[in-house]
This record gives C-alpha cells, sequence and structure tokens, in this order.
C-alpha cells in the first residue's frame, strides 16, 4: 500500500471534518491561538540544528545556539513555558535529563530570557514533583531562578478528542497553561520508541502532557490516578494518531530541543532499553525537528502516522530533502533503533478502519 493511497488522498477530511465538526459542536476552545504554520518562526526554510558530542548540556546549547535570534524574537516578552518529558516518574532513561534542561535554562539566561521560564508538567503515571526532585530540577531551578509548575494543579481548559471505538467526542481538561498563546511552548523531549505511535518526539511531548490528571491516595496510600491522558489515546492505534494530529493544529512546540544523548529503543516509552548516541536535535519547526529526529533513529517515516497526518496537512516541513542541516550531517549519526514488538499491529493506522 502506497502512502499516497493512504493519506494524501484524505488530506481534506483530516485537515478539516473532525476539527471544525467539533469546534462547531462547542469541542475544541482554541479560537485564541494562531495555527502552526502561523507560528513557527523562521519556517520557511525550515533548518534544523544537529549537534554531537560528549556533553549533553552543550549539545543542548550548541544547537539553540544556531537560533538565537529568531528564538528570542519569538519569545519578546511572553512566557516560556519548558515542557519535560516525564512519562514516569521514576525511571531516568525515560525522563528529560537534568542537563538537557540546563543547556536549555543556560542558553535562556545568555538571551536574557530566563526570568521568563518556568518548568512545567504533567507527569503520566504520578506526582509531578516527586518525579522533579527525583530527576534533579528543584536544584536547577534554584540556579537558574524559574519556577516549577505542577499543571495538574493549574487551570485547564476542556476539548474533546476522538475515540474509534465509538465515533464520538469525549471531553479533555487541558493545561491552560500550554494552550495559552501568551506561552512559548518549548518542548524539551528524548529520541525513544513507542508502543502506541512508534516513536515519541517533540509534538507528543506537548499534546500528550497537556491532558491533566487527578491523584487520590486511598486509606492504604496507594495513589489511584484519574488521567484525562487516557481519553486522548483514542481507544487504538488509529485514535492516538488522528488525536494527535487534530490537536497538533493548535497545541504544539514553539521550539523542540530532542535529546538524543542517551535514547531508547525497544518497548518505550518507558521499558526500552538504551541507546547510546549522544546527539541533540533543535528546531523553530517542530516537524521538521521530529523528521530529522526519525531519520536518526533509522525509522521509516512512512510508519509514523501522526507525523504522517502533520505532513500531509502542511503543519512542517516533513519533506527531509527540503529541511536544511545545520552542523552535523545527519548520515553520521543514523542508529538502527530496535522497535516495540508490537510494531505490526501499532501500523494499523495504515488500513482502512475493518481491516485486521
Amino acid at each position: 500500500m502506497t502512502r499516497t493511497g493512504t493519506i494524501t488522498s484524505r488530506r481534506g477530511f483530516l485537515k478539516n471534518s473532525f476539527v471544525g465538526g467539533l469546534a462547531a459542536a462547542g469541542g475544541l476552545r482554541f479560537s485564541g491561538l494562531a495555527t502552526a504554520a502561523e507560528d513557527v518562526p523562521g519556517k520557511s526554510p525550515s533548518r534544523v540544528a544537529l549537534t554531537a558530542g560528549n556533553d549533553r548540556a552543550d549539545n543542548v546549547f550548541q544547537g539553540l545556539k544556531v537560533f538565537e535570534r529568531e528564538i528570542a524574537r519569538a519569545i519578546g516578552d511572553r512566557r516560556v513555558v519548558i515542557k519535560p518529558n516525564n512519562v514516569a516518574i521514576a525511571i531516568q532513561l525515560s525522563a528529560t535529563h537534568a542537563d538537557c534542561l540546563e543547556g536549555i535554562l543556560e542558553f535562556l539566561k545568555a538571551i536574557g530570557k530566563s526570568g521568563q521560564a518556568v518548568i512545567a508538567e504533567s507527569a503520566a503515571n504520578g506526582p509531578t514533583l516527586e518525579g522533579f526532585a527525583n530527576y534533579g530540577y528543584p536544584r536547577l531551578a534554584a540556579k537558574y531562578g524559574v519556577k516549577v509548575v505542577d499543571l495538574d494543579q493549574e487551570p485547564c481548559e476542556v476539548v474533546h478528542v476522538f475515540d474509534e471505538r465509538d465515533f464520538r467526542p469525549h471531553p479533555v481538561r487541558m493545561s491552560r497553561l500550554l494552550l495559552d498563546r501568551n506561552s512559548f511552548v518549548l518542548s524539551a523531549a528524548k529520541l525513544k520508541t513507542h508502543d502506541l505511535v512508534v516513536t515519541t518526539l517533540s509534538l507528543k511531548n506537548i499534546v500528550l502532557g497537556a491532558p491533566v490528571k487527578d491523584l487520590d491516595t486511598g486509606k492504604r496510600g496507594k495513589a489511584r490516578v484519574e488521567s484525562n491522558k487516557r481519553t486522548v489515546h483514542g481507544g487504538g492505534f488509529r485514535g492516538i494518531n488522528y488525536n494527535l494530529f487534530a490537536l497538533a493544529q493548535h497545541l504544539h512546540p514553539h521550539l523542540a530541543v530532542i535529546d538524543g544523548y542517551d535514547g531508547m529503543e525497544g518497548h518505550g516509552p518507558t521499558r526500552g532499553t538504551p541507546v547510546e548516541h549522544r546527539v541533540c536535535v533543535v528546531g523553530t519547526d517542530w516537524l521538521a525537528a521530529d523528521r530529522v529526529a526519525v531519520e536518526l533513529m533509522g525509522i521509516d517515516f512512512a510508519k509514523v502516522g501522526y507525523l504522517n497526518y502533520c505532513a500531509d496537512a502542511g503543519l512542517g516541513e516533513g519533506d527531509l530533502k527540503k529541511i536544511e542541516i545545520v552542523g552535523e550531517p545527519i548520515a553520521r549519526h543514523v542508529k538502527s533503533y530496535k522497535l516495540a514488538n508490537n510494531i505490526e499491529q501499532q501500523l494499523m493506522w495504515m488500513k482502512p478502519p475493518g481491516e485486521s
């Protein structure tokens, strides 16, 4: 089956039907937000910085330096929301390393913007601030004078997402901080494979970090998690890929930092094994950055459903031939990441509904 046959012929449907229909129904409350194409600084032509070396923080810092003027201009007087990827609160390989955040904060300090920054997250499986403590974020926050924010304790907005099991919209509480057009959203992501969508990079870090959760500690002291993140997963492989695409049109990074100093392969996002890679990808076009990251992982881009949807809808540059790489050549740093064992099931998004 060709990629054109599975995706491009449905471009108009993908771009208009779901989002337009739910907006009309009062589902998506994004009227104050710019679209991805309008909101990405320096998009044309798309440039992505690729750095490599034995110092994680410096890899990040040097990648950001490539876009110094564009980033400073795009931030302006907006709040900088640094969103780490803390899908787990006690598995360092699955989470954004403090050294990556240090590279980001050192760069923001250099351009006079660190005073506008916060580190904000809604961890997937436990108390967010406990994860921050486990990973050493409070020390960094104190060093650079920035706040740490638990998005589960902050105001939220209700949006609606698709579920493939009943083809109906479902309400989800999303972080108002990430939706606010006065927030400059920086995705501090990692190179990781994924057991539902092949790979998780800068976009997914934002879209699945935005839904909030409730923690209820019972009599035995064990936290019970009621999470809106499950709803965004859409009931299956097709649902999660579509929801990531639909939400990306209004909820996306303004700046992608993808740390590949040590990546994760296999059964990501939490149960995979390390890949010593020593690279970092930075881009002001988040889709171009994710596209380069996919290539570095030796993954066939045609297998990543949500990124293909986004590319076909023009939310960024998905054509590697049209992306200018600044710094290291991609070919020198490609590693073949082992995919999750259920990869054939994950590729169900490529088949028409009804086919197994």
